[in-house]
């Protein structure tokens, strides 16, 4: 498939979809938005593939924010269908995906750009990194989830302080926030989000895509979190994964999951 203004690199078990709009430091527009979508989708409709990474091309940027100019004369009505649409495309659709999603936040992540990278599975930084959610400062907050997210990550207080001052923190106090899981020196960053990467692909598939319903299922108001984890570990039970992983580890051997 291709596309504008992202490039698809498929080395089976683990793709990486890279935001290529290196002049606009990858600003997200609504063409991206929809590419990025449709890159997810497929690849998680790809039993092939067990983990994607997302990243920004270059040296300076993740994604930078959002492009203000498609919605700078928006009205309310327009403004409103613009988040619906956004969140429901994209973010909460990574956020959901079955297979696991690794950020490789290599530059800025504002904006628009972090709300992105929260919306993954987990983050892995390079020490030049900056995010932030400077949306006030345009007189807007964020849309895609941000003010959601960025509390679950990081907790009430600090995600009020960041999004009110509107300011940036670096790749070392989103370490200690929480909010991204490793800092890295920007040469090893992709490395080290393969070698995660490796790690999860070991397991089964069909597992993890439970676990990441079953997690997110406790950060949803409108559902018991533990009763979803009932249910996604009783259906694990009708598994060929669990036939396998079991038997493997009765036999001490090396699973070998078909993903089924």
């Amino acid at each position: 498939m291709n596309y504008n203004n992202i490039l698809v690199e498929e080395q089976s078990p683990i793709a990486t979809i890279t935001i290529n709009r290196p002049s606009k430091l990858n600003a997200l527009n609504k063409e991206t938005i929809k590419e990025l979508s449709k890159a997810c989708k497929s690849l998680d409709e790809d039993s092939e593939i067990k983990v994607i990474i997302l990243t920004g091309s270059g040296e300076k940027a993740f994604v930078a924010g959002a492009d203000i100019s498609e919605f700078a004369n928006f009205s309310v009505k327009e403004g409103g269908k613009l988040a619906e649409k956004g969140q429901k495309q994209l973010f909460d659709l990574i956020e959901n995906l079955a297979t696991p999603v690794i950020a490789a936040v290599n530059g800025f992540a504002l904006g628009g750009g972090l709300e992105l990278a929260m919306s993954c599975h987990f983050r892995v930084a390079s020490d030049n990194a900056r995010m932030g959610l400077p949306e006030v400062s345009l007189g807007v907050i964020p849309g895609y989830g941000g003010t959601q997210r960025l509390p679950q990550l990081v907790g009430k207080g600090r995600a009020m302080e960041m999004i009110m001052t509107a300011g940036m923190i670096d790749a070392n106090k989103a370490l200690s926030y929480g909010l991204v899981n490793y800092v890295v020196p920007q040469e090893e960053l992709l490395g080290l989000c393969e070698k995660l990467a490796g790690k999860i692909v070991n397991n089964s598939s069909v597992a993890i895509g439970h676990a990441i319903k079953a997690i997110n299922s406790g950060f949803n108001h409108d559902t018991n979190g533990y009763a979803a984890e009932i249910k996604a570990f009783g259906k694990c039970f009708g598994t060929a994964d669990f036939e396998e992983g079991t038997s493997a580890f009765l036999e001490k051997r090396k699973a070998n999951f078909p993903g089924a």
